[in-house]
């Protein structure tokens, strides 16, 4: 067997940034600033025998560390002809690919170590600068892509809820765009994986489900086309909620993966938000939309992330480079295979087959 190691060295942790909850109730009380928490992340891969050739790549957890997720290091062992961790090409987003020459068995265990702390922000006191110029790195986000075009029924949505709703500035139309998609966006748990993100198909065929892809591909569409930066965040559940059974899940998560949104506010910086998961609660709770505590999530959902999930990356557009026979992919969120050139299922881990694993990291022990 082979064993690699990739450890990142790190200073003190950053502290969270304190949210001070609007309404007494225990949505509004369960995300505790800055509390830190370690976890093990751990992908188990066996691939099937047959073909030549057999190559994998899988996310890992975001390198670029912040006062909500930092992370300490990852290692492996195998028996890949060739293994390394690196960057998805083109950016410092971290994945771990290896190959395999021959046919028979094909294994891998990939461990990442990484600690979260609940993300919340206090926008109560926000007044829009009289400069909106933007950062260099920022002014991206309000581009088109592939996947998120800005123009024709996508702009005149956003156009039509922001007029709607009276929103003059950035931070009052995008909490016009995240109500409006609560309100009027369904989540559809029979959708495959996390869904797909075809935004133009929802709004044109009036079929607005799907899962987490779906819904904050939709919101950063719409956000991107009343000239707010906004973007994906690409990551993983990795633990129970205390908001909502629905919302996190321990142990085996090979499953979990879910994706969230952010929005930038100048002067300010990035917003995080969550609509999905409050169409989640209202869709498998049976619960309407006026319900209190539909109401209670949807405010606090609007300026926080529960941090039982971890982020792997914000990309579009996925180039896993020359040995990969996929192009681009539309994300990279799930674990990717090819054998003879030939993708593997990535949304069925069991015939793929992959299984992801978390592990809650206490003193010298880990809960598993």
């Amino acid at each position: 067997m082979k064993r690699r190691n990739f450890v990142k060295l790190l200073g003190a942790g950053a502290a969270g940034v304190a949210l001070c909850p609007v309404v007494p109730s225990v949505v509004a009380q369960s995300l505790l600033p800055a509390k830190w928490r370690s976890y093990r992340l751990t992908y188990e891969v066996n691939l099937p025998t047959a073909g030549k050739i057999a190559r994998l790549w899988l996310p890992l957890p975001n390198t670029d560390d912040s006062n909500y997720q930092f992370t300490q290091g990852s290692n492996w062992l195998g028996n890949a002809s060739s293994a390394q961790f690196s960057t998805i090409p083109g950016t410092n987003f971290p994945l771990f690919s290896a190959s395999w020459q021959g046919a028979g068995e094909r294994t891998v265990k990939v461990s990442s170590i990484v600690k979260t702390a609940d993300r919340a922000i206090d926008l109560q006191h926000y007044r829009a600068p009289a400069s909106s110029a933007l950062p260099r790195d920022v002014g991206r986000y309000l581009q088109p892509t592939k996947q998120i075009p800005l123009g024709g029924i996508v702009k005149k949505t956003a156009l039509d809820i922001t007029a709607k709703a009276n929103a003059r500035d950035p931070l009052q139309k995008a909490r016009a765009i995240y109500d409006w998609i609560i309100a009027n966006v369904s989540y559809d748990s029979k959708v495959r994986g996390q869904g797909s993100g075809d935004i133009s198909s929802m709004l044109i065929k009036e079929k607005l489900d799907g899962k987490s892809v779906d819904i904050h591909a939709l919101f950063v569409g719409l956000a991107r086309a009343s000239g707010i930066p906004a973007r994906q965040q690409f990551g993983i559940r990795i633990n129970d909620s205390v908001l909502n059974q629905h919302l996190g899940g321990f142990g085996d998560v090979s499953i979990s993966q879910h994706c969230r949104a952010e929005f930038y506010l100048a002067g300010f910086g990035w917003v995080p938000v969550d609509p999905a998961d409050v169409a989640q609660v209202m869709a498998l709770d049976i619960l309407p939309y006026d319900h209190e505590l539909i109401k209670q999530l949807k405010d606090r959902l609007f300026g926080s992330w529960e941090m039982n999930w971890v982020a792997f990356n914000q990309l579009e557009g996925v180039d896993l480079g020359k040995t990969s026979t996929a192009g681009r992919l539309p994300f990279f969120i799930y674990p990717h295979a090819e054998i003879e050139g030939k993708q593997q299922d990535s949304l069925e881990p069991q015939t793929f087959s992959y299984k992801i694993t978390s592990a809650l990291l206490v003193g010298t022990g880990a809960k598993l």
